[in-house]
């Protein structure tokens, strides 16, 4: 990546503007769940500095007001987050060799969805201070929206704020619906997941799990079994 780490961060801190708007946007009806289950905005604020993840944060804000147990927290944040443990193994081999340690940390702990779609299309090798430069203007957004939609749900109606609530769920509906009309695959776990859900939450033998564990035990089998009867084949090599 061509120039100095100023103008790689300034670059970065660019494209990143637009993840911020929708940061913005988006953490706003996070933050009005993070209300819901009883956590203050500076609690909220918190959570989304040092946890930059909607699914991550919206399970542990469900998991809090539901009563559930450590292991269950650690479990879900494990699942819901394991995807960015993919995304920072690829980002450190468009890294130098050389990158100190603790610019790659600094890095990995920024990884979201969309900086890691920012940083990865980065011609050549990748300069950390790029990536750096769009954190420093996505994660603002991100805490700002949440803190301040804890603060909108303590002033607004109580009905607006149940409809905006929504929201969040729009959000992961609008993540996996295109993937899902591309993938028929895709489209039959989805559907499995919605099927499964309501009966696992339906039938009464399953009553001695907590909401919590359902859904980790959920998640493990309906991905489990997804990958082993539907496994992808790896595409080939260029020029082969």
């Amino acid at each position: 990546m061509l120039g100095t780490h100023k103008q790689n961060f300034l670059k970065g801190a660019r494209d990143g503007l637009p993840i911020f708007l929708g940061y913005f946007a988006v953490s706003l009806t996070l933050g009005i769940a993070a209300k819901a289950s009883g956590i203050t905005a500076f609690q909220a604020m918190l959570a989304s500095l040092t946890n930059n993840t909607s699914a991550g944060e919206f399970i542990g804000f469900t998991l809090i007001a539901e009563g559930g147990s450590y292991l269950e927290m650690v479990l879900m944040e494990l699942i819901a987050n394991a995807r960015y443990l993919l995304m920072s193994c690829a980002l450190s081999q468009k890294m130098e060799p050389k990158t100190p340690t603790w610019q790659r940390l600094l890095m990995g702990h920024g990884v979201t969805d969309e900086i890691f779609s920012l940083s990865i299309r980065v011609p050549s090798k990748l300069d950390p201070f790029y990536t750096y430069g769009a954190i420093a203007v996505a994660v603002p957004g991100w805490t700002s929206g949440t803190f301040l939609g804890v603060i909108l749900g303590n002033v607004l109606p109580a009905s607006l704020v149940s409809a905006l609530g929504v929201g969040l769920f729009g959000m992961f509906v609008a993540a996996f619906i295109p993937a899902a009309k591309k993938d028929k695959v895709v489209a039959g776990t989805v559907a499995a997941s919605f099927a499964l859900s309501y009966l696992i939450n339906r039938l009464p033998v399953f009553d001695f799990l907590s909401s919590g564990m359902k859904t980790v035990l959920l998640t493990v089998l309906i991905a489990g079994a997804a990958a082993l009867l539907f496994p992808r084949k790896e595409e080939a090599a260029d020029g082969a």
